[in-house]
């Protein structure tokens, strides 16, 4: 492999922000639907968590929610951001690395803005912009398009979408973007960072596993367990460009 000064440069690069950049375990949705909606069997609140937040809760429910238990909602949810806004493993540390390389970074979450200011703070502005979606709901490729024109991207060339959520890595794959895809820190997992060290070795290598498998079965490039390993995996990433491959 050669060295990184002499791979092609990557232009942008996107994330998502709970069970990504933040929140191991992508545990404030399921946090905060289990305080909501109690008696929500747990089949149904499974189906939920593949959701946006709001039909999420309605799917919970098993019907439409009223003004007091969308409040409620949200209050569940920010009380969870709270609880779970502590940078995943080598988050900071990529970040970092990316912005010394003058890589744009940005992050993208469907969350309510007022959750993800929680779960965002302890993401440097400077390292990763948070930037509001909109348009088509995922797996449309409308948020990574417009959160490209906002960083001012000049083409869609070496840009690369990093998340464990499906849906959007679904929209990234859309938006014709290289993807690698979270496994242990993701929904997909769904433990929070106690719990998975908690695991013995042999349950996570086959919850690891499971969402390998699975992240490679929507059609990602590549799958790490964390951002930690994000570096060589870019490095990897670009010889593969340097060869010719597109996404």
């Amino acid at each position: 492999m050669p060295a990184t000064a002499e791979l092609p440069h990557f232009t942008t690069l996107l994330f998502g922000l709970s069970g990504d950049l933040v929140d191991f375990g992508a545990r404030t949705l399921p946090v905060a639907l289990q305080r909501t909606c109690p008696d929500c069997p747990p089949e149904r609140l499974s189906n939920a968590l593949t959701l946006p937040p709001q039909e999420a809760l309605e799917l919970a429910l098993g019907r439409c929610a009223d003004s007091q238990e969308r409040r409620h909602f949200q209050s569940a949810l920010d009380a969870a951001a709270q609880a779970h806004a502590e940078a995943t493993p080598g988050a900071l540390d990529a970040l970092q690395a990316l912005h010394q390389r003058g890589v744009p970074c940005a992050w993208l979450d469907e969350l309510p803005s007022a959750t993800t200011l929680h779960l965002a703070a302890v993401v440097d502005e400077h390292l990763a912009t948070g930037l509001e979606i909109a348009g088509r709901q995922w797996p449309a490729p409308d948020s990574c398009w417009q959160a490209l024109m906002q960083l001012g991207t000049p083409a869609l060339d070496g840009c690369v979408l990093v998340s464990g959520q499906p849906r959007l890595l679904h929209a990234g794959l859309n938006a014709g973007l290289w993807t690698i895809g979270l496994a242990a820190s993701s929904p997909l997992c769904g433990h929070a960072p106690g719990d998975w060290d908690a695991l013995g070795s042999l349950d996570r290598d086959r919850l690891r596993a499971q969402a390998t498998l699975g992240l490679y079965r929507l059609g990602v490039h590549s799958v790490i367990d964390h951002l930690g390993e994000l570096d060589s995996c870019l490095q990897d990433i670009a010889g593969r460009r340097l060869k010719g491959e597109k996404p």
